[in-house]
């Protein structure tokens, strides 16, 4: 219309005297194009229907790696790496999906991830679900708006009904822990170690909390560290820190009774901050210089040993070297422990750990400045590599580290997000100290009663109600189609089981 309406401007300017009844001409020409265009009530439909068919894609997607028989997936990222997982959220990350209706479920697994850490697949399948249910309902004539409000009402419901079957736990429980870790690792790739890392997450989990007083648990007070070499058997709960960096050559690789300096500036000649040359003419210019360079260094190193510190992390640097070989050769006579290369976002934690704080000239260095631990080792994980292993840290933070091992860089990471997921359940029954069945059971519970609720209803309420109850049986159903067993014939066994008053029946 808008083009239309200069192009009448421009003939009304050559033209004067018909100019009203050419403007007039366009402008309603315009005008009955709008009345035909709104009149078209397919297209928001059409939309509408687009939009829920590709949210029921991407659930169909990751449906078929729900539950322990569920399959991983293999997935080539931009860079070429290969990711194998059963991780719904990891699997999700790694799709490129450009539909802005699929991608809200991209985000709703995301935002799974970072509020229960587990389950993210489970809701993928049920929003899918319940998509399909709208789908149908709009179908019949019933109006948006009527649906989501349905939908609200069954919300609302279901979680009281969840509250009244659900168990309550002891933090002081440990077996209950355990076997609640353990059931968000036997979907994944790592299932078979389930019996090791599972009692790993839950002494990780309280060890950093007061089981008497929590109600949240600060997951930034474990550090998850990978490390290819050995075995998954290897890996294991360290009482301190774990950093993947190795020692300095110094000689000096285990050091008991650690004072430890965590420094921010580097061991090497300072550089002005634009480029620059310096041009010598003769040999005395050139020993000045390097003369000057060793004092530099030496007068750093000087400071660090007055300080008493005898073990020294380097935070990395980009604009110069952090370490240089003259300051090394220094701190080898000097017999002490060097690890640089300690990123940005590890130095928050080292400090809280250890006690220290972080240096960022050598004229803070002090001795109140430092951190204290009984040993400070470099540690062979197998494969040719080696961490460094400082414990005994004498500070009061509750602090620990898990040292995750496998035998090649796919295992280390899906064992790395299994152990997430662990410490993630750990971390909402530490929240929300109740407990219920799975395999199903919650699932054909609800299906159930909120069935039963709807016939005590009328009208639309009860279609839309009825039609949320049957979506969550989804679970069940495809819990049983991974497994290989007959999904129909499962359910219907369930919904028995369940009328019966077995509120507990589910899937093994």
């Amino acid at each position: 219309v808008v083009s239309t309406q200069s192009t009448a401007t421009k003939t009304a300017a050559a033209a004067k005297p018909s100019a009203g009844g050419a403007a007039k001409l366009v402008m309603g020409k315009g005008m009955k194009n709008n009345k035909t265009q709104f009149k078209d009530k397919e297209k928001p439909t059409d939309i509408r229907l687009s939009n829920i068919e590709a949210a029921k894609a991407i659930a169909d997607a990751v449906r078929t790696s729900l539950g322990p028989k569920g399959m991983d997936k293999m997935i080539q990222g931009k860079t070429g790496d290969v990711t194998i997982t059963n991780d719904g959220a990891t699997i999700l990350k790694e799709m490129q999906v450009f539909h802005p209706a699929a991608r809200m479920l991209v985000e709703l697994s995301k935002a799974q991830d970072v509020e229960a850490g587990d389950g993210t697949t489970s809701v993928v399948v049920i929003c899918g679900a319940l998509l399909d249910a709208a789908r149908k309902l709009l179908q019949r004539g019933i109006h948006p708006t009527s649906i989501s409000e349905a939908f609200q009402v069954a919300q609302s419901k279901a979680v009281e009904i969840l509250s009244s079957i659900s168990q309550p736990l002891k933090l002081s429980d440990r077996d209950s822990l355990v076997k609640m870790a353990s059931t968000s690792l036997n979907s994944k790739v790592v299932s078979q170690y389930s019996g090791l890392l599972a009692p790993l997450a839950v002494d990780a989990i309280m060890h950093v909390i007061d089981p008497n007083t929590a109600s949240n648990v600060n997951l930034n007070d474990i550090r998850v560290v990978s490390k290819v070499g050995g075995t998954v058997e290897d890996t294991r709960l360290v009482n301190g820190i774990v950093l993947t960096q190795k020692a300095q050559a110094t000689g000096v690789t285990k050091m008991e009774r650690a004072k430890v300096a965590l420094i921010q500036f580097c061991l090497s000649p300072p550089k002005t901050d634009m480029d620059n040359q310096v041009v010598i003419s003769d040999y005395t210019q050139m020993d000045r210089i390097l003369r000057e360079e060793r004092a530099y260094i030496l007068d750093l190193c000087k400071k660090i040993k007055k300080s008493g510190a005898n073990v020294i992390l380097i935070q990395k640097s980009i604009l110069r070297d952090a370490l240089n070989d003259m300051a090394l050769h220094f701190l080898t006579k000097m017999k002490v422990m060097v690890v640089k290369d300690i990123e940005r976002d590890e130095i928050d934690f080292i400090s809280r750990t250890l006690g220290c704080r972080p240096i960022a000239s050598a004229d803070h260095m002090m001795p109140e400045h430092l951190g204290l631990a009984d040993l400070v080792e470099e540690v062979h994980v197998g494969g040719g590599n080696k961490v460094v292993s400082i414990t005994g840290c004498q500070s009061t933070a509750r602090t620990c580290s898990i040292l995750v091992q496998g035998s090649n860089k796919l295992i280390t990471e899906e064992a790395d997000r299994s152990i997430h997921d662990a410490l993630c359940v750990i971390r909402c029954l530490v929240k929300n100290k109740n407990m219920i069945a799975g395999g199903g059971a919650p699932e054909t519970e609800l299906s159930i009663k909120l069935s039963q609720y709807a016939a005590t209803l009328s009208g639309i309420e009860s279609h839309c109600i009825k039609a949320f109850a049957e979506s969550l049986e989804i679970i069940p159903f495809t819990l049983a189609e991974n497994a290989g067993l007959s999904p129909i014939n499962i359910v219907t066994e369930l919904r028995n089981r369940h009328s019966l008053g077995e509120v507990y029946a589910g899937i093994n």
